[in-house]
């Protein structure tokens, strides 16, 4: 299946690029066309990764390519859910930026196809574990660019209830599917080599990740008339650690070692 990647790359950027163009039309029936162009790219993701899916004989969740698929997946999918109910056109705008860029990582940097797995990763914790966390990733992708423009926003004196409203709610979700990826990946360790936790440096930055969201948090909820602008930037911040985790504890010096290795 992986021979098609480069067909699903095109077909996906011409959709996504078309879909954009008419978003911005002022004929309204060029936006729902727009919007179907754009629902139809997600679902040719969606297509993609079920038939990559059933030729690996595995889940297509080991590699970082794998995971990039997934996500770019789940980022188009949250931004036109997020249009449909906020009218935002800059949200697709950005879902189809993000959408492409890490197809094209994947594109110009695939990782290894084959069907091998470890045998700590022939789990019942495996899918859920690995699946909920790139969605909670690609939760926290939009309300961090939602976070960038209520901070620019801020900085030229404007109204940002709007955002702060919606960057709660996808902070919110995205915050109970990375507890449940933490929860599920303690139980996955725990059957496969016998510990809950071994602070392992990918555990370690999944846990500081988790740490970083928890003050947003908190902060929101116990002092209400923090200034956004804080809140905006602790969200920033938070979305550089979670990065951290996801790819650059890969290039520590201590993931030589890591038991999450199998995922690179």
């Amino acid at each position: 299946m992986w021979q098609y990647f480069d067909i699903l790359c095109y077909a996906v950027a011409v959709l996504i690029l078309l879909a954009n163009a008419l978003l911005y039309s002022k004929a309204s029936f060029l936006q729902k066309i727009s919007l179907v162009l754009y629902a139809i790219s997600v679902i040719v993701m969606g297509v993609f990764i079920t038939q990559l899916w059933i030729s690996l004989e595995r889940p297509p969740l080991r590699t970082l390519a794998e995971t990039r698929i997934w996500y770019s997946f789940f980022v188009a999918a949250i931004g036109w859910v997020l249009y449909l109910m906020y009218r935002y056109k800059w949200i697709v705008s950005y879902s189809s930026i993000m959408t492409l860029v890490f197809l094209g990582i994947t594109f110009f940097h695939p990782d290894t196809q084959n069907k091998t797995l470890m045998p700590a990763l022939h789990s019942v914790w495996f899918i859920p574990h690995v699946v909920v966390y790139i969605f909670a990733y690609a939760m926290f992708g939009m309300a961090t660019v939602l976070a960038v423009f209520g901070l620019y926003k801020s900085y030229t004196h404007k109204n940002t209830e709007e955002e702060v409203t919606l960057v709660n709610k996808l902070i919110n979700i995205g915050y109970t599917f990375l507890t449940l990826g933490l929860l599920f990946g303690a139980l996955w360790a725990k059957e496969a080599w016998g510990h809950y936790w071994t602070w392992d440096p990918k555990e370690t930055w999944a846990f500081i990740t988790w740490l970083g969201y928890l003050i947003y948090i908190h902060l929101r909820y116990k002092y209400k008339n923090i200034n956004d602008r804080q809140d905006f930037i602790i969200i920033i911040i938070a979305f550089i650690l979670l990065l951290m985790c996801w790819f650059g504890v890969n290039y520590l010096p201590t993931a030589a070692n890591s038991v999450h290795t199998y995922s690179g």
